[in-house]
This record gives structure tokens, C-alpha cells and sequence, in this order.
């Protein structure tokens, strides 16, 4: 009886050690699949480490396959790249089991050092897996990008930003009184979380046609998917203009992803101009795009976009709007103000000193997700919207001139898709119906280099017209 139990315990043991040793094949044709075979991660800034990038790797076999050996190769000095497979961390690993027909995760995350690189550059690694005797890899792609880093920085004398590398504020740039800041063209300025300039002498943002300034947040990585970072609203405080700054410019400058975007700060003089803007793009604030209270404004050619609140807001002051855009399709929050908040602006409204507002809105587009105007009867008032296209339906008066009105513009602008693009499509009402004579020399060509004189009619808004090519049917 002894025998006979010794030998049927032994039968269970062997076929269970032949079970196991079944489940796991050693062919060499048999091997994983992965979900990627390069895993490229956003640009980083030097000397910061990336977000987690991850992928799958497969055994599509119905036995389990071992790796006996995941192992990191060729990486450049200067790059790290640090790995968790299937909950383990470290950067050599041995004997992963996968089971058949399934998958387990590989988590990265990369590093790389500050180097003598202007330009952002890649760094390449490959993740080695070996499986039955073949070695297969997943390659691994950094992006690097050197910055000049700065942190409280006070700016006393005449200061121009050097144009080898972009600019990363940390916190704060001060530009204190009779000095002035000039960001050269083709010049990028990244800001942290909460960073900010604040003037109180003179900014000078010096962008050219193909060759902008760029004031942009410095998350450079995805929200989700491929969503960027780079869409997102209140990323970055803002500028703010005091009280005591005149002599500002923003030529061929695109600024985004702001809280509060531009301030110009009370000042109540009216013989100095405060800011004069030329074929700029403020877009995507928190807040409003441009703020400014009792202050002398200019702006040819901009296209002001997409806020929470009013995309401008204009209290008092002196003001001049040449072939504008003004538009919200604000995509992160409900919209809680019109497109232009005017405020002390009519006879009711004066209770101090400063004198109402006189503005003038010259060719200009009014258009989005909100109302057009704060005040919407303007009799009494010296602002004058002439020659523009608003949203609302209404006629022409004293205030509103040769004005097209429920008319629509047909942006390029698809919100669900993350598109924000302000130009006129084929059949816009935009087309033709503006004034050569409203139309001064300075916004002859718009951002993108055309002329709007090239035709005798003159588009209204920003940006000229140019045809949409005909489809063709395959």
C-alpha cells in the first residue's frame, strides 16, 4: 500500500513539474510584441526630469514566454533614464515572466544634463529585451532644451535679452524706472508657474514678421493624450504695466496662456502713450487678455482671443483699434463678460477727475461665445466702433458707423478640436467690407506678410483674407 501511494504521489508530482515547464515556451520564434517601438518624451528643460511616459509589452503566445534580461544600452553622457518594469524599479532586470496571452507595463522617465546645446537637441537610448535567446529593443528618445534661467531678476539699466537660447523666468522680472527691457525678435520667454514681468520703466517686445517674440508658460509636456500644456489657460501670471511706465511696444509678439495677461496700470495721463501694440497676438488668459485703466492704448493689426472674462477690459483712457480682432471661444469655463468691457465711459459714469473714455474700434471684428459689448447703447459717449462686424443684431447711429451687423466671420476656429485660428475663411462677411481710409500705413501688411492695399477693398479684422484652395474630387 506504502508503494502504491509513494508511486501515484510521485505520478502527481512529475506531471505537475511537466505542467509547469509546458507553460513556458523557449522557441525562438516565439517572442513579445510592444506597444511602441520608439518612446519619444515631450521636450524637457535641462536639468529637470520628464513626466512618465509608458508602454505595453505582449506575449501573444498561449504559453508564457521568461525575458530573462531587460537591460538599458548605449545612453549618451548627460542622459538618465530610469525604468519601472511590472512594478519593479531599477535599470537591469532578469527573469520577467509574462503570461500567455497577456502584458505588463513599462514605466520611463528621463533626464538630462545641462549642456553648451542652444538648440533643443535629442538624446537616444535603447532598452534591451532578451527572450529565448533573441534580443529586441524599444528605443528611447529624449529632447533637451538649455535655457537662460533667471529669479528675481531687477533690471536698472538698458537691457537686451541675448538671442542664443530662450529665457526661463522663475518668478519675477522687475524692470525698474528709466530702464528699459527689449526681447529681440525670434526671442522665446518661457514662465513658471506664477512668474511675471513687472515694468515700471519701459518693455520693448521687438518681433518681426516670421520672426516673433514669444511669451509662452514652460510646460512643454502633454495634459493628456495630446493635449499640450501649451492650450491651457493660467499657467503664468502676466505683465503688469505700473503706473509710472510709458514707451511700450509689443510688435509681432504672440503672448499666451496667462492669468491675467497685459495690465496697464492706472495712470491717468493721457499725453504719454502707455502701449502701443503692432500685428500682436494676446490669447488664452485666465482673466482678460489686456486690462487697462485711465491709460493711452493703440493697437494695429492684433488679434486679442479667449478668456474667462471680457477679452479686453477698458476703463477710461484713450484708445485706438485698427483692423482687430476680438474674439472668445474660451474652451475651460463658462464666459462671464462681453468680448469688450468698456467702462466710465458716458456722462452718468464720470464721479472723479479723469476724463471719460475716448476710443475708436476701426475695422474691427467682434465675435465668439459672448455678447459684443458691455454698454450696449453708447449715446452720449466718445467711442466709436466703425466699419466692424459684431455678432449682435442692431444699426447703425451716431456711435455704431457702416457697421455689418449679425454677420459672421467663418474663423478657421473648430473649439472641440483645440483649434483657435482667427483667419477668414471663403464666403467670410468679413471680406471687402472695411475702409481703405481707417486703414492707416503701419497695418498695411498683417502678421502673416499680407497686403491688405492689395485689393481696393479692404477686409476687416486682423487678418487678410486669402482663398481657401477649391477641393478637387478624387
Amino acid at each position: 500500500m506504502k508503494k502504491l501511494l509513494f508511486f501515484i504521489c510521485a505520478a502527481i508530482v512529475l506531471g505537475v513539474s511537466s505542467c509547469i515547464e509546458d507553460d513556458f515556451t523557449t522557441s525562438s520564434s516565439d517572442l513579445l510584441e510592444f506597444s511602441t517601438d520608439t518612446l519619444s518624451f515631450d521636450t524637457v528643460f535641462t536639468g529637470e526630469t520628464t513626466a512618465t511616459k509608458r508602454f505595453l509589452v505582449y506575449n501573444r503566445h498561449k504559453k508564457q514566454l521568461n525575458i530573462s534580461h531587460i537591460y538599458l544600452d548605449d545612453i549618451p553622457e548627460g542622459a538618465r533614464f530610469y525604468l519601472n518594469v511590472d512594478g519593479r524599479s531599477g535599470d537591469d532586470f532578469t527573469d520577467i515572466e509574462v503570461r500567455g496571452e497577456d502584458s505588463i507595463y513599462v514605466f520611463v522617465e528621463a533626464h538630462i544634463d545641462a549642456n553648451n546645446e542652444n538648440l533643443p537637441f535629442d538624446m537616444f537610448g535603447n532598452l534591451h529585451f532578451l527572450t529565448n535567446g533573441v534580443e529586441q529593443t524599444v528605443v528611447l528618445r529624449a529632447a533637451g532644451q538649455n535655457a537662460h534661467t533667471v529669479r528675481n531678476w531687477h533690471i536698472t539699466d538698458n537691457t537686451t535679452l541675448s538671442t542664443d537660447r530662450p529665457y526661463r523666468i522663475m518668478d519675477s522680472i522687475v524692470v525698474e524706472e528709466n530702464a528699459t527691457l527689449t526681447i529681440p525678435p525670434a526671442t522665446t520667454v518661457y514662465f513658471h508657474d506664477k512668474a511675471r514681468i513687472k515694468v515700471r520703466g519701459t518693455l520693448i517686445a521687438a518681433g518681426e514678421q516670421n520672426r516673433p517674440v514669444t511669451l509662452r508658460a514652460d510646460r512643454l509636456d502633454d495634459v493628456a493624450g495630446e493635449i499640450p500644456f501649451d492650450l491651457m489657460a493660467g499657467q503664468w501670471d502676466g505683465i503688469l504695466l505700473e503706473s509710472q511706465s510709458f514707451g511700450n511696444e509689443f510688435r509681432y509678439t504672440v503672448m499666451r496662456g496667462s492669468t491675467t495677461g497685459v495690465t496697464a496700470d492706472s495712470c491717468g495721463v493721457l499725453d504719454k502713450r502707455k502701449l502701443y501694440l503692432l500685428n500682436s497676438v494676446l490669447h488664452n488668459s485666465a482673466e482678460s487678455v489686456l486690462t487697462s485703466s485711465h491709460s493711452w492704448i493703440d493697437a494695429d493689426g492684433c488679434e486679442f482671443s479667449d478668456s474667462k472674462d471680457g477679452v479686453i477690459d477698458l476703463t477710461g483712457g484713450r484708445h485706438t483699434f485698427n483692423n482687430c480682432t476680438f474674439a472668445n471661444y474660451y474652451l475651460f469655463d463658462a464666459v462671464t463678460s462681453p468680448i469688450l468691457s468698456l467702462w466710465y465711459v458716458l456722462p452718468d459714469d464720470k464721479i472723479y477727475e479723469n476724463p471719460l473714455m475716448s476710443a475708436r474700434f476701426n475695422n474691427c471684428i467682434v465675435y465668439g461665445n459672448a455678447s459684443d459689448i458691455s454698454e450696449g447703447d453708447l449715446t452720449g459717449s466718445d467711442v466709436m466702433l466703425q466699419y466692424c462686424l459684431l455678432r449682435s443684431s442692431g444699426t447703425d447711429d451716431n456711435n455704431f458707423l457702416n457697421c455689418v451687423w449679425g454677420g459672421d466671420p467663418l474663423f478657421y476656429t473648430v473649439r472641440e478640436d483645440y483649434i483657435f485660428d482667427y483667419r477668414l475663411r471663403n464666403e467670410s462677411d468679413a471680406i471687402g467690407k472695411g475702409s481703405r481710409d481707417l486703414c492707416p500705413e503701419a497695418v498695411r501688411f498683417d502678421i502673416y506678410g499680407n497686403d491688405r492695399f492689395a485689393s481696393s477693398a479692404i477686409d476687416i479684422g486682423a487678418y487678410v483674407w486669402t482663398p481657401e484652395p477649391e477641393e478637387t474630387e478624387q
